[in-house]
């Protein structure tokens, strides 16, 4: 797996968000803005929600499908892989519901992992009778390898994201993937700090399972996410029970009484409940649309030049972060010797510059409406306040 690409960066795209040129926002992994035009497509889904009887049977599935598909396209998907869901903890919680663990077994997370990605291994492991194996931060920031040396026989699952949420220090999934398979255990990736801004290879890297909430690097609005489950996964049960993703459903509209019990084909069988939301959807067809029409390898080729140069004038201030060939291209972690103040993030922000402290690290990351005004600004804030 590689976070280098050949495609061209892109322009600066501000003029597409409401990002005031006296505010540094760099701090996508944090919430990730409206675009102007997901803006209007939301006031666009109100008004249409204020006259309920405008809204055809037809519009709780049409809109899901779109929706899907774009997020397929992006991921590089099937349509039929993907469910809609509310979150990534949903996702995982798919994910757990499927995936047995035996007595004795392990689930291998990294140390300080999301919790999201921590807490339902920790009860699926512990209610099974085997245990969470959590991987020591590697001293010399290589991931890769840490998490390799803790996979064996008795690995159930890998529960890993493509990139640490704190500091985007990489994680090789190419290669945890062929580890995992080999012992015949699950690879699930939480890749909410990833997609859209960095390009996953699924056809080598075979995960069981991705998820990743839409309100970061998706633009999308909150409460909405997606899950993408491999074909040979797709027949598992979901953790919610309801008509919509049932056979059939389209066509009967809600006019029949029967129960059915066969799904829809693929993964929409693990669909949320109340996906069919006139509000969110269209915001996130939207949004979705933009980020297909620049593509995720130019934003990556956008982006990494950006965190570099991050790198290398936060190293000129005495402040470290991963190696180079060791964090992805679109999120930085700066560590301070000397130690962050609990209260940079509100200093830093006085400064007009928004950032996130994520345990020891600043975790800096950066979008297509950022430029190097932003980031004079960001190393003028740190030489006043670091």
């Amino acid at each position: 797996m590689t976070t280098t690409t050949a495609a061209a960066p892109l322009p600066g795209q501000r003029h597409l968000f409401d990002v005031p040129r006296d505010i540094a926002y760099i701090n996508c992994a944090y919430f990730g803005p409206f675009l102007h035009s997901v803006r209007a497509a939301g006031v666009a889904g109100i008004d249409r929600r204020v006259h309920p009887w405008t809204i055809e049977r037809e519009s709780f599935y049409d809109e899901v499908e779109e929706v899907r598909g774009l997020f397929a396209r992006l991921l590089g998907a099937r349509t039929d892989d993907i469910s809609i869901v509310p979150s990534s903890s949903y996702g995982l919680a798919v994910a757990a519901a499927n995936v047995r663990i035996a007595r004795g077994q392990n689930v291998v997370v990294p140390e300080h992992e999301h919790s999201s990605n921590f807490y339902v291994w920790h009860k699926q492991a512990i209610d099974a009778g085997g245990s969470v194996r959590v991987v020591p931060r590697p001293a010399d920031g290589d991931w890769t390898a840490a998490v390799l040396a803790h996979v064996d026989a008795a690995t159930a699952v890998v529960a890993v994201p493509n990139c640490h949420w704190s500091d985007g220090a990489l994680i090789d999934l190419v290669a945890v993937g062929a580890a995992a398979r080999k012992v015949g255990a699950a690879l699930v990736v939480d890749a909410t700090q990833s997609v859209g801004a960095a390009p996953l290879d699924l056809a080598a890297v075979q995960p069981d399972y991705v998820m990743c909430s839409g309100y970061k690097w998706l633009f999308c609005p909150y409460v909405l996410g997606f899950l993408y489950v491999a074909p040979h996964r797709q027949s598992g049960v979901g953790i919610e029970f309801h008509g919509f993703n049932r056979e059939g459903a389209r066509s009967n509209m809600g006019s029949s009484f029967e129960h059915v019990f066969e799904f829809e084909p693929g993964a929409r069988r693990f669909d949320m409940g109340e996906r069919s939301n006139f509000i969110a959807l269209p915001m996130a067809k939207a949004a979705l649309g933009q980020l297909l029409e620049w593509s995720v390898a130019r934003i990556a080729a956008t982006l990494a030049p950006m965190t570099a140069r991050i790198a290398e004038r936060g190293a000129e201030l005495g402040l470290g972060a991963p190696r180079a060939d060791r964090r992805i291209g679109h999120l930085i972690g700066l560590s301070n010797p000397r130690g962050w103040a609990p209260d940079i993030g509100r200093k830093l922000w006085s400064e007009g510059v928004h950032v996130s402290l994520r345990g020891d690290r600043l975790r800096i990351s950066p979008h297509v409406y950022n430029d190097e005004q932003d980031i004079d600004r960001l190393v003028a804030a740190l030489r006043k306040h670091a």
